[in-house]
């Protein structure tokens, strides 16, 4: 799968997804959407504004995976990241799903 993991998530997350085999960049860009969009790259995020981003702009969604782990560390982050890429990867494109509580929604 393709992936652009945003600043938020962490290099670690990139790193890790790399590592699973996904063609995966890290990046900083204010215009991660139509980036995403324009390769077909699903956005792994932190950021909230993400959510906002997408439904009130109209833009079109290659894909976000919005992970609410505000409180978690490392090893925990690179654990969930694993399993719902494991278990959920094909469901992710086209997307905007979101990570909380240990359930992952998928609109």
């Amino acid at each position: 799968m393709k992936v652009l993991v945003d600043v938020s998530a962490g290099r670690s997350i990139a790193d890790l997804l790399r590592s699973l085999g996904n063609d995966t960049s890290f990046v900083r860009d204010s215009d991660i959407l139509s980036w995403a969009v324009t390769e077909g790259r699903v956005v792994v995020t932190m950021d909230k504004d993400f959510g906002e981003l997408i439904f009130r702009s109209g833009q079109p969604l290659a894909g976000v995976l919005l992970l609410r782990l505000e409180a978690a560390r490392t090893p925990e982050k690179l654990r969930i990241v694993t399993d719902i890429f494991s278990a959920h990867e094909s469901d992710l494109p086209g997307h905007f799903s979101v990570y909380q509580n240990g359930r992952l929604r998928i609109r």
